[in-house]
């Protein structure tokens, strides 16, 4: 899959609640060498992943429902502004620029449009 061109074509939404997170072609997929550690879902059980493919944005002004959470070292992880619950993605405080909304914490509205799948 080639990085930096694909977009979402689809409104990225909330996985809980069903808020929409993105509209459409407002974010970049991007796989990610080193990974973000992403700790478990407020209100779920497990350990957390490390993830290596987002959904990236390079202005907090595209986001349509999205609050900040905990900082954790240089990262300050995303949550869902309607539900709370998080973390949905994060926010190096390094790089200022880019945002990472994991693609395994929201969904498509379209599932068949999702590259995680391919």
């Amino acid at each position: 899959m080639a990085e930096g061109n694909i977009t979402n074509t689809a409104v990225i939404q909330c996985e809980k609640c069903g808020s929409i997170i993105l509209q459409p072609k407002t974010a970049v997929w991007k796989e990610i060498e080193d990974g973000i550690f992403l700790p478990p879902m407020k209100k779920c059980d497990g350990d957390g992943e490390t993830g290596h493919k987002f959904w990236t944005v390079t202005d907090m002004f595209s986001f349509e429902n999205v609050g900040f959470c905990n900082t954790v070292n240089d990262i300050k992880y995303l949550a869902c502004a309607d539900c709370e619950i998080g973390p949905i993605g994060a926010h190096k405080l390094s790089d200022k620029k880019i945002f990472y909304v994991s693609p395994l914490r929201v969904k498509l509205a379209d599932e068949d449009k999702n590259p995680v799948k391919s």
